[in-house]
């Protein structure tokens, strides 16, 4: 990776800065902070956010010319203002003389500046994080907003590069020869054969994706530290403006990185919880293969920016990316578990603590049922017993629905949850046989509670509306006068937990990864 150029300019637009700092203190009364990066400086004033953009030319940018800074500051502020309206107010130029600047001043415009409502401090989901205050909500939050913007976001062409196997493994290498510049090639050999073997079994599913519009202009930089919550709001901020082909991605690509930034945390628990809410929210199963190589891509990318911070004299210890990078890139423990339980009796509630635990996929069969039918997953479907989209016919098209999304994420390599009530033992047997046919261990997570607590649970949760299942006490009234139980054979296989009682997710997940292969039906 080449050093920033123009060294006598970089040092001009500094000296400019810190003059700029001293003015907006002496005119505002208050401290103004300053936050430097690789790449630009923000002046925080304590109302409004200044960000200037350095005259530096690296691998993957080139701010040298002022011009160009200008057009890429009215690039930040249009592609900003998808998802964070309310913080880009403007891009206001820098007039007067470096000794002595002013924002929106006379004469020719010596630099630029992006203004932005500046927020408190430990909004970022990174501060909150180091806080402890990110919560789980916080994430379920971001994920249903990604999933309505890339829904929204215009599909790259077919005749554009972007998102196409070539421009994705290119991307790839750049990473790898930028980061081998600084760490050594050699400490990168395996990692860069994994990722080549792995993007040459993806080439066609990468083509496939395009081609069906699953290349968007999203944000390009879902880090942590580009993540708000703003009162009542969650959102992202700071998106790529300077390189549309790092904009112009698989959608899979944008969520990855904040996935991947929550794991390098250590924060699996986070990461799994916002991949489930976003799948949940957008349905884009079928691209659960390509979701490991752009975690290992992703942790790749922090790692080198992480490195040129250094180069550069800034940056505090993180995460060891690359380390992560290495551990993505060949990490698989594909295992299949169903759950199995009567309305009420804690099916979702438990899966998605275990899912959070163990790094899990999920399949919930109420939310996959309203999707095939058009339907979004609070909308009430809710029709007499065995009618409407939970008659016989739409309830087999639903488990068969479940079942190719789960042969998917199975050969995606995940651990994969299916949270239904499987009450049919013909059911059941489709997916043990699925596991069967994958090699892959199968597990039945049992969940039971008294018929008293069952219909309390029924009665509060349609109450409230705020779940997809549309089960109420006819339904479970139904299910509690026909369902088939577990057989012998099937109970040896079985997780059973009382979820009327207290138990222990740690040792639930523990039993579940230590189930082996059955290849026996």
């Amino acid at each position: 990776m080449p050093p920033p150029s123009n060294a006598s300019s970089d040092a001009g637009s500094s000296r400019l800065v810190e003059a700029l700092q001293q003015r907006l203190q002496a005119s505002t009364g208050r401290p103004v902070h300053r936050v430097e990066t690789h790449i630009s400086w923000v002046l925080l004033d304590g109302e409004f956010a200044w960000k200037i953009k350095k005259p530096v030319r690296l691998g993957f940018l080139d701010f040298s010319d002022l011009a160009t800074r200008r057009r890429f500051c009215d690039e930040e502020l249009r592609l900003n203002r998808r998802l964070a309206p309310g913080l880009y107010l403007d891009v206001v130029a820098i007039g007067g003389s470096v000794e002595a600047p002013q924002l929106a001043g006379s004469g020719p415009a010596l630099e630029y500046a992006v203004k932005m409502r500046q927020f408190p401090r430990g909004a970022l989901f990174s501060e909150r994080l180091d806080a402890g205050t990110l919560e789980p909500g916080h994430l379920d939050r971001l994920a249903v907003r990604l999933a309505a913007f890339h829904d929204a976001a215009p599909a790259a062409g077919v005749d554009t590069p972007y998102g196409s196997a070539a421009r994705i493994e290119a991307d790839t290498a750049r990473a790898l020869d930028g980061l081998a510049a600084l760490v050594g090639a050699a400490a990168l050999i395996g990692l860069r054969e994994r990722l080549q073997a792995a993007s040459g079994s993806l080439r066609a599913l990468f083509e496939r994706r395009k081609a069906a519009g699953r290349v968007r202009e999203g944000h390009g930089d879902l880090h942590l530290a580009n993540a708000v919550v703003l009162d009542d709001d969650v959102t992202a901020f700071d998106c790529i403006e300077f390189d549309p082909g790092l904009r112009w991605i698989d959608v899979y690509n944008d969520v990855a990185f904040l996935a991947m930034d929550l794991l390098a945390h250590g924060r699996r628990d986070l990461a799994f919880r916002f991949l489930d809410a976003w799948l949940a929210a957008g349905g884009d199963h079928e691209g659960l293969p390509v979701l490991r190589y752009y975690l290992a891509y992703r942790a790749l990318v922090r790692a080198l920016v992480a490195h040129i911070r250094r180069a550069q004299g800034g940056g505090a210890p993180g995460p060891d990316y690359l380390a992560l990078a290495q551990r993505l890139a060949h990490e698989r423990d594909a295992r299949l578990l169903v759950t199995h339980g009567l309305s009420g009796s804690g099916k979702s509630h438990l899966s998605q603590r275990l899912l959070e635990r163990v790094g899990a996929i999920r399949l919930r069969s109420d939310v996959e049922r309203k999707r095939l039918f058009g339907l979004a997953a609070l909308d009430d479907s809710s029709a007499a017993p065995g009618q409407g989209i939970y008659g016989a016919q739409a309830s087999q098209r639903t488990y068969q629905r479940l079942h190719a999304l789960a042969s998917v994420a199975l050969d995606a390599g995940y651990p994969v949850i299916v949270d239904a009530a499987f009450l049919r033992a013909g059911e059941r047997d489709d997916f043990r046989r699925l596991a069967r046919e994958r090699g892959v261990p199968f597990t039945i997570l049992h969940c039971r509670a008294d018929a008293a607590l069952l219909r309390e649970r029924v009665a509060a949760r349609r109450a409230g509306r705020a779940d997809a299942s549309d089960a109420d006490q006819a339904v479970l009234e139904r299910q509690l006068a026909a369902h088939d139980a577990l057989r012998e054979d099937e109970r040896a296989l079985a997780i059973d937990v009382d979820t009327g009682r207290a138990h222990d997710i740690e040792a639930i997940a523990a039993a579940w990864l230590r189930a082996a292969p059955a290849f026996t039906p």
